[in-house]
């Protein structure tokens, strides 16, 4: 059985679903949980449209049903876990019929997906953006986490929780320490121990505090805090929540430097631009996939004249600030931080290179890597700490909707494009319309619009406007629009900088807006200037 909750990977993780249909083919059971009935959840068994911002809602009444008819796995529960009591009582409120007046999904489908999945041989969660791009999106994540714990569908075989990662490398990144708190291999910055090892190699103090997350810094600039802003692969004037103080705060800086192979709407309001090479062609190293797997990245042509790859370009820039790193190969950098990264340790290129990848964690050259991450918890007596439940608390989105503002606007990808276009609106696809308000049918209707007629989107941080676009899919009161064309429609602009406290992450996908009608000589005025 397969859960996709808050994902539509059909759409944005197209190879991934590859895999998906070959399941289904060979007998699984795919349930997709999503306001949207997306392409993902038209290939599903049954389709859970829960309203926006209700997961833990919805993901507590799955738990209570399970423990209500005894089909939670008690023996791993016991061997395995702490804190069950308090998350069997915390849970009793949250009752089907609850979970039909709150989430918007019938009783019996809660019911069946909650049977299902506690009664599967193997089943498996996987969710993305749609669960993390809340202002409590780390707690939507422990809420499904709850569900792996309660029936055992974690750490062996055909079963687990899998955060599907938005791009190449996302993994990579977060295990060579690109995260506020932590230094390589995922060790704490404020562990003294810890610490004390990567200063004795780098032969410099590291501040014993963690830093600033992506929406801290933002915090930072507008306090007067952070003044200068290095950055590399990331396009934020674009991506950014609430774009208008996105752009206000990058105009601000002092200096701004941005490393990147295109030139990015962040990148023209640059202080200095160090034109890079493209990573998956043109450099050497290492790339880690969702299942943790390390493989080799090998330079198949030249980056252009004038253009290098990102470590000489880092290694040059500590040269001329006074500090040099020397200039070492992939390989000898690889070998340092296998030294430093216990997970890392086995990895070397020359296994790397015959096993065509090495999962991590990898201790020693002797070690295969470990296939699932949890299996521990099946080790009697577990090998390791216990895996805690977590009592997370219902939170409805913060935009509220009224009067002004009924209609609940959320945004994802298509399948066509990616991100904030910058590698994508280059090159034509069959399968491109530009952005558009995706709106449903009785929506429409009720409205007064026609598909393609142009609206006024205003949500209570900026407006926009845009086309109209049936959706099938969406169900009333319910709208859709992707951050894919800035240029022409910057959605960002709409959207909402309620940050989740733990993550920084910004609830991208629970806007209130309206929809105003734009008149005809403005659309034609529109219409005009496109073909321009």
């Amino acid at each position: 059985m397969i859960v996709l909750w808050g994902s539509n990977a059909r759409a944005a993780h197209p190879i991934f679903f590859h895999h998906v249909l070959k399941g289904i083919r060979n007998g699984a059971k795919l349930y997709v949980v999503d306001p949207r009935r997306t392409e993902s959840a038209q290939w599903g068994e049954k389709w859970l449209g829960l309203h926006v911002g209700t997961d833990i809602a919805l993901s507590h009444a799955i738990a209570r049903e399970i423990i209500a008819n005894g089909l939670e796995n008690r023996s791993f529960i016991e061997n395995a876990t702490s804190g069950f009591e308090e998350y069997q009582a915390y849970v009793e409120p949250f009752t089907l019929e609850y979970a039909e007046k709150e989430c918007g999904v019938a009783r019996e489908l809660v019911r069946e997906l909650a049977h299902a999945y506690a009664r599967a041989d193997r089943a498996q969660i996987c969710w993305t953006l749609g669960i993390t791009e809340h202002h409590n999106g780390v707690d939507n994540v422990l809420s499904l986490i709850n569900l792996g714990l309660l029936t055992g569908h974690v750490g062996r075989y055909g079963s687990g929780l899998n955060p599907l990662r938005g791009q190449n490398n996302v993994q990579g990144g977060g295990d060579m320490g690109a995260i506020p708190d932590r230094l390589t291999g995922f060790q704490h910055v404020e562990n003294d121990e810890l610490r004390a090892k990567f200063e004795k190699a780098y032969g410099v103090k590291i501040p014993a505090q963690r830093g600033w997350h992506l929406s801290g810094m933002f915090d930072a600039m507008e306090h007067g805090e952070l003044t200068a802003l290095y950055v590399i692969g990331e396009n934020p004037a674009n991506s950014e929540s609430d774009q208008h103080r996105c752009m206000k705060l990058l105009k601000g800086l002092e200096c701004l430097v941005v490393q990147d192979m295109l030139l990015t709407q962040t990148a023209e309001l640059a202080t200095v631009v160090f034109p890079a090479a493209a990573g998956w062609v043109e450099s050497e190293g290492t790339v880690t996939n969702s299942e943790r797997r390390v493989q080799r990245v090998r330079r198949a042509k030249n980056p252009p004249e004038g253009v290098r790859d990102d470590m000489t370009i880092l290694c040059d820039l500590a040269d001329r600030l006074g500090h040099s790193l020397g200039h070492p190969s992939a390989e000898e950098l690889w070998n340092e931080l296998r030294t430093l990264s216990p997970m890392h340790a086995g990895m070397s290129y020359e296994r790397l290179e015959k096993s065509g990848g090495l999962q991590w964690p990898c201790y020693d050259e002797t070690h295969p890597g470990e296939q699932y991450l949890h299996a521990r918890l099946w080790e009697r007596p577990i090998i390791g700490p216990l895996a805690p439940f977590s009592p997370v608390q219902h939170d409805p989105p913060v935009d509220l909707l009224d009067k002004d503002f009924p209609i609940r606007l959320t945004t994802g990808r298509r399948l066509d494009s990616y991100n904030t276009g910058v590698q994508t609106m280059h090159y034509a696809s069959p399968l491109r319309w530009g952005e558009t308000l995706d709106l449903s049918p009785e929506d429409l209707q009720r409205m007064g619009l026609n598909e393609g007629d142009m609206v006024r989107i205003v949500s209570r941080r900026g407006a926009v406007e845009a086309p109209v676009r049936v959706d099938p899919g969406l169900k009333p009161g319910l709208a859709f629009m992707t951050l894919h064309f800035p240029d022409q429609v910057a959605t960002n602009e709409l959207t909402i900088d309620a940050i989740d406290p733990k993550s920084g992450v910004s609830e991208f996908k629970a806007t209130a807006i309206r929809v105003e009608k734009v008149s005809m000589k403005k659309k034609q005025e529109a219409e005009a200037a496109v073909s321009n």
